[in-house]
């Protein structure tokens, strides 16, 4: 039996690029048009930006409480959550959630083991690259991690805001991201966590200078697997 999955979303671009690698890639592993069914819930982006912006990460672990226990209402036997930040209040919620979590961080770590990378360079927001999110996640791999100087934060959590999660990819921004990915590059990282579920969708693993770790398509994939399970 294919189990239900439920998506609690935060910005509209990543959650959809996750729904729809889900429902496009299960295919490969069903029948044409067949996917797992999916419960998405999404409160307003301002709810979790609010809390984000004043440090409340016990605020934002209510959120997605509650958007767990809504899924989980609907049928959801799993969540997942395709956004890499909100995994801040991660521990603050699991111990409360009817249903099990994937954790998207723990899915890279995975990946990077596979392919026996060992330093990885973090990009997302300033939230999340200055959290303990992906180092305590790939202590477990025994993989290091390495996040751009300040004024590239600064950068990479502008287009995020002011771009990326309005649906809004230019060719000026992926050059930002790829002068940013070199500079990582000569700090030893052998590959890049796009760690924001909206990068995936600017940047193009064809020339970008380090090999891509897509966190929105990898949660997916780890989700069809649990599905299928």
């Amino acid at each position: 039996m294919v189990k239900h999955i439920g998506i609690i979303a935060c910005s509209a671009e990543g959650a959809a690029l996750c729904y729809k690698t889900i429902c496009i890639e299960a295919q490969e592993k069903l029948f044409k048009y067949r996917h797992p069914e999916i419960t998405i819930h999404t409160p307003p982006l301002s709810d979790y930006m609010q809390h984000i912006w004043n440090g409340n990460w016990e605020e934002v672990a209510e959120l997605m409480l509650n958007s767990a226990r809504i899924v989980a209402k609907a049928g959801a036997e799993f969540a997942i959550c395709p956004d890499n930040t909100l995994h801040q209040a991660y521990n603050l919620m699991i111990s409360k959630s009817p249903i099990p979590w994937i954790h998207i961080a723990e899915v890279v770590g995975k990946e990077a083991k596979q392919q026996k990378f060992k330093h990885l360079g973090i990009l997302g927001t300033k939230y999340l690259m200055n959290s303990s999110v992906y180092p305590d996640a790939l202590k477990k791999f025994n993989i290091a991690c390495e996040i751009p100087e300040v004024s590239d934060q600064d950068k990479v959590d502008k287009i995020i805001f002011e771009e990326l999660v309005n649906g809004v990819f230019t060719e000026e921004s992926r050059k930002v991201f790829n002068k940013i990915i070199q500079k990582l590059a000569k700090k030893n990282c052998d590959a890049v966590v796009l760690g924001c579920t909206e990068i995936p969708l600017l940047i193009d693993p064809n020339d970008c200078p380090l090999p891509t770790l897509d966190s929105t398509r990898l949660l997916a994939r780890a989700a069809i697997k649990k599905a299928l399970e």
